[in-house]
């Protein structure tokens, strides 16, 4: 009973029962300065399959820049090298001569740049025939040399025929294959008509040659022939080039009839070759320095005139 009987509140700890009961207080820690740093306990994933895709294309396309970019750069050094040279894209490209000859190149001629692709097969065809045409001469000389050698009369043949061979070589070429080259470049009326009357001079010295008439310096059919007398092999020689005379012929005649009929799809006409001769020749610093002198030569005759 006496221990009901005693007063709970006489403990000193009960006076105060609103009083929280003590308890050790610690400070907080004070946070640090220094990066928290996590040291993985386990190895990262493996990348999925399309990941590895993202970065082998990632890796293409960087490669791809750069090597669009050293591209890039290595044109920009040869532009300027080129301006530095003062480079010159049509420069005179053909008879196509060694660097050293002291003779340059006089003509440029590409066909893939100059000729329309419709018009390339058909300039380059006769461009063929030219040169097929230089050949045959420079074989006709052969053959004349070999008849002038078992025939001492034939030394005028002989020297007729490189006559003929340093003749018509550069002609043929200036005065028909490059008017109808510049023909098809720049659709000239003009160039148009100056083929056609020098192709027909030419296909009638196709003619003549593939004849051979003695004494003209061509091996034609009527010298080999006659050459069949002296030798066999020489007579036999001088017909193959009584051949390719009469093949020159025959393709000449083709190629003027197909040049003819693309020209008359061209537009060209004979007004249009006037009007472009006209601008030529006033256009030609010849021309006009002789008709300013003329003109002054006149002007003061007139003056003269009208003080006398």
């Amino acid at each position: 009973m006496s221990d009901f009987d005693s007063n709970p509140f006489a403990d000193p700890e009960f006076n105060n029962p609103f009083k929280a009961p003590p308890r050790d207080v610690e400070k907080p820690p004070v946070p640090s300065t220094q990066p928290a740093i996590m040291n993985p306990t386990e190895e990262p994933p493996a990348y999925s399959p399309r990941a590895q895709e993202a970065a082998a294309a990632q890796a293409e396309l960087l490669r791809r820049q750069e090597e669009l970019e050293q591209k890039a750069a290595e044109l920009d050094r040869r532009e300027r090298e080129m301006k530095n040279l003062s480079y010159d894209p049509r420069k005179n490209n053909w008879p196509p001569l060694p660097e050293r000859c002291p003779v340059g190149p006089c003509f440029y001629q590409d066909f893939s740049v100059d000729i329309p692709v419709e018009f390339q097969k058909t300039v380059k065809m006769l461009y063929y025939l030219w040169t097929f045409h230089a050949v045959t001469l420079f074989l006709n000389m052969f053959g004349c040399l070999a008849w002038f050698c078992v025939d001492s009369y034939r030394g005028v043949d002989f020297g007729l025929a490189i006559l003929w061979f340093l003749l018509f070589t550069p002609c043929s070429f200036i005065c028909w294959y490059r008017p109808l080259y510049k023909a098809f470049r720049s659709d000239s009326s003009f160039s148009f008509f100056l083929f056609f009357f020098t192709f027909i001079c030419q296909f009638a010295v196709h003619v003549l040659q593939s004849v051979g008439i003695p004494q003209w310096g061509n091996c034609g059919w009527i010298s080999a022939l006659t050459a069949l007398n002296k030798s066999i092999p020489v007579g036999v020689l001088m017909m193959i080039v009584a051949a390719a005379f009469t093949g020159s012929a025959v393709v000449s005649l083709i190629m003027f009839k197909k040049v003819h009929g693309m020209y008359r799809t061209t537009g060209a006409s004979f007004e249009k070759a006037q009007q472009e001769f006209a601008t030529g020749v006033m256009a030609n610093k010849t021309v006009q320095t002789a008709a300013a002198n003329a003109a002054s030569t006149a002007a003061r005759g007139a003056f003269k005139g009208n003080q006398i």
